[in-house]
């Protein structure tokens, strides 16, 4: 039996990759044991077991930015953090680990390093971040998900996606998905969201403007994430407001357009599916979501505009008017669905096959 572990986590854009993976290894290899690891205060404390996988959970430790006291106490916790992944490396006897980067990831990669344990990674983001350049050096396997992504051995995977969405039929499910949150199957819908912690510029933004949707015949799906729960209230009939969704797979299938943040699964679910966007770059971090999100923008599958840029004004001239363009949408999405794919679970899973030596047992 050979045994996985799985690394990182935080938030739904971390997880549901790894998730996929873990899928696609238990569909390819029933008898595999599959273990993830994370935090208890990550989304993965919550979605890992829901999928019905076992997680072994570590401290968080988030990377100092600078040599405060703050280094000091990361220093002492990284080596007890490291030792725990190792002592849970061994009671599981882990043939191969597989991490996506973050702060979670970063100490599994050091223990994989450190017992010899072959190690795969992906990269989500067209700008790496630190634990993913560092594990790269000596990573048996490095994936990322955006074409022309710089980092040190990699090959181009595409994005893990969950089989709820690669799979998905967004013309036969979009009424019954439209209908499930309690919306008219036959109008369209803006579905909006900022991620699983949200979008605060998005979420007051469209609330200030939903009448004007609204008015020019629109429903709103509105997806406020964890942080902004409560500070949107439903402006009438045909929008619906949630903090989160687990069921992002009907969201996208009842969405005629998305606003959204450009995070790298956001990006890859909305043209895997061929769904037309705003997106909304995360103003914050090292620039990645832009990054992102540009081949797609390039691609004509959706539209960039910095945070700062989206305001009331800015919906009221120029989104209501490509609201109310049904040819521009229909050429945004299909644009979106070229640019767009849905394997890369499947590749993903591949290169593990080939960094444990099993590519027999990991076969298609």
């Amino acid at each position: 039996m050979t045994s996985y572990l799985l690394a990182g986590g935080g938030t739904a854009g971390h997880v549901n990759p790894l998730l996929a993976v873990a899928a696609e290894i238990r569909r390819r290899d029933p008898h595999a044991e599959i273990i993830f690891i994370g935090t208890r205060e990550g989304l993965e404390s919550r979605l890992v077991p829901a999928a019905g996988f076992a997680i072994e959970y570590i401290a968080r430790l988030p990377f100092p930015r600078r040599p405060d006291a703050r280094a000091w106490r990361f220093i002492r916790g990284w080596r007890r953090t490291v030792d725990r992944v190792e002592a849970v490396i061994h009671k599981h006897n882990v043939d191969v680990v597989f991490g996506v980067g973050g702060y979670v990831a970063a100490p599994v990669y050091a223990a994989a390093r450190r017992l010899g344990r072959p190690l795969v990674i992906h990269e989500a983001n067209a700008r790496p971040g630190l634990a993913n350049k560092w594990a790269a050096r000596f990573a048996r396997g490095v994936g990322f998900a955006v074409r022309g992504t710089k980092i040190g051995g990699g090959v181009w995977v595409g994005m893990p996606l969950r089989s709820s969405i690669s799979t998905l039929s967004v013309t036969s499910r979009r009424a019954e998905a439209r209908a499930s949150f309690g919306l008219d199957p036959k109008r369209p819908v803006l579905l909006v969201t900022g991620g699983s912690l949200g979008a605060r510029r998005i979420n007051t933004v469209v609330s200030a403007t939903a009448q004007q949707i609204l008015g020019a015949g629109w429903q709103i799906l509105h997806i406020t994430g964890s942080r902004d729960d409560g500070i949107v209230e439903p402006a009438g009939g045909g929008h619906v407001v949630m903090p989160y969704c687990d069921r992002m797979d009907d969201a996208l299938a009842a969405a005629s357009f998305a606003i959204s943040r450009a995070g790298s699964s956001t990006v890859a679910e909305l043209s895997a599916l061929g769904v037309p966007a705003l997106l909304v770059p995360y103003a914050s971090g090292n620039g990645e979501q832009a990054l992102n999100a540009r081949p797609l923008a390039a691609a004509g599958g959706c539209r960039l505009i910095d945070d700062k840029h989206f305001t009331n004004e800015w919906v009221s001239a120029h989104l209501l008017p490509l609201l109310l363009n049904p040819t521009e949408l229909d050429r945004m999405a299909a644009a979106s669905a070229r640019e767009g794919t849905r394997d890369g679970t499947a590749r993903t899973v591949d290169l593990i096959g080939e960094a444990l030596g099993a590519t027999a047992r990991l076969s298609t």
